[in-house]
């Protein structure tokens, strides 16, 4: 098993697209890349702590490969948006990826600058290293799913 972490917007449609994701074992949505401990829905809301929503993705490599995961990632967010994913707007909406080995990192890279070419905007996704990953409340978890919901846009 491996984990991979992605920022896209709100996170409870990107969990709902990873978690249906053959070879990905479990999701959980959280809070990662900000300058404070433990905090609240309410805290990342108020775009004070620096943290971004997040998906945490346990995965099996023997099923989907790290770049398989990424092409996930591009291909359901608009990551020429800076700090913003449609109406949501905020650095908690930010794009990243948040990698957390050095093949993550050299496979994010090549995976952006080969989409960067295909992209007529720069793409503002940003790939720094996994920090604290701080899981949300318990009514973001599968939000989409307990919800009967495919996607935020139904």
């Amino acid at each position: 098993m491996e984990t991979a972490t992605f920022a896209a917007g709100c996170f409870w449609g990107i969990e709902e697209t990873f978690r249906t994701t053959p070879g990905v074992l479990s999701t959980q949505v959280g809070y990662t890349g900000g300058r404070t401990d433990a905090p609240s829905y309410e805290d990342v809301c108020g775009d004070a702590t620096g943290h971004a929503e997040a998906v945490q993705v346990t995965f099996d490599p023997s099923i989907v490969s790290y770049g398989q995961l990424l092409d996930v990632f591009w291909e359901n967010h608009d990551p020429t948006q800076r700090n913003r994913q449609g109406p949501d707007i905020g650095s908690q909406y930010r794009s990243a990826i948040f990698v957390h080995s050095p093949a993550q990192r050299q496979a994010a890279e090549a995976s952006k600058a080969e989409r960067q070419k295909r992209t007529p905007k720069t793409i503002a996704t940003e790939i720094v290293d996994a920090v604290a990953f701080y899981p949300a409340e318990e009514y973001h978890q599968k939000y989409l799913m307990k919800r009967g919901m495919g996607s935020c846009h139904r």
